[in-house]
């Protein structure tokens, strides 16, 4: 999970600490999820971030595969859409949906019947041996403010699940309204 460093050594649980700190190495945005997700259970999760990785995609499957995430939503940074792109089917297995926007948020916000919780973080969803500040917290207003926040950048974005479809469909409606099929046949040898 954190290369080279517990989770358990960086953050107190939950239970025993709702607002934590960290500005440091060792502690990476998929490890402190797992570490999340272990003390929530099942929750939907929302992430934003400028970019993510093929790691960090893998990995969040491995997590909805083991049970631990219930709806996923992934909002990502229009201008890393190339690199985007490139993991649209990988991310398309792990997030029912996937928004493209003017972000440079890193957010991440678990939510079940029971637990509110939000990562703040300077990481975008790769692997670096920088330095990234985190904040955490199971405050529940500090999660509506983000999610409040999150929803605003939602609804100007675009929705990357089905995008393919709805261009070639688009695409498609423009060529049959100018297709003529009679117009172009000509019997052979004339």
């Amino acid at each position: 999970m954190s290369r080279g460093r517990r989770i358990d050594d960086i953050l107190q649980p939950l239970t025993r600490q709702s607002h934590q700190y960290f500005l440091g190495n060792g502690l990476h945005t998929l490890g402190l999820l797992g570490w999340i997700l272990s003390q929530t259970g099942r929750a939907d999760v929302w992430v934003s971030t400028f970019s993510t990785s093929d790691a960090f995609c893998s990995g969040f499957l491995n997590l909805r595969k083991k049970g631990l995430i219930e709806k996923a939503s992934l909002v990502a940074d229009l201008k890393a859409s190339r690199k985007t792109m490139q993991l649209a089917k990988l991310m398309s297995s792990c997030f029912d949906n996937v928004y493209l926007a003017q972000n440079h948020s890193k957010i991440v916000l678990v939510q079940n019947e029971r637990w509110t919780v939000s990562v703040i973080s300077s990481q975008n969803q790769t692997y670096g041996d920088r330095a990234e500040c985190t904040m955490v917290t199971t405050s529940q207003q500090a999660f509506l403010d983000l999610y409040t926040g999150l929803d605003h950048i939602i609804k100007k974005s675009v929705d990357l699940n089905g995008l393919f479809e709805r261009v070639a469909s688009k695409d498609r409606g423009r060529g049959e309204a100018h297709d003529d099929s009679g117009g172009d046949f000509r019997p052979f040898g004339y």
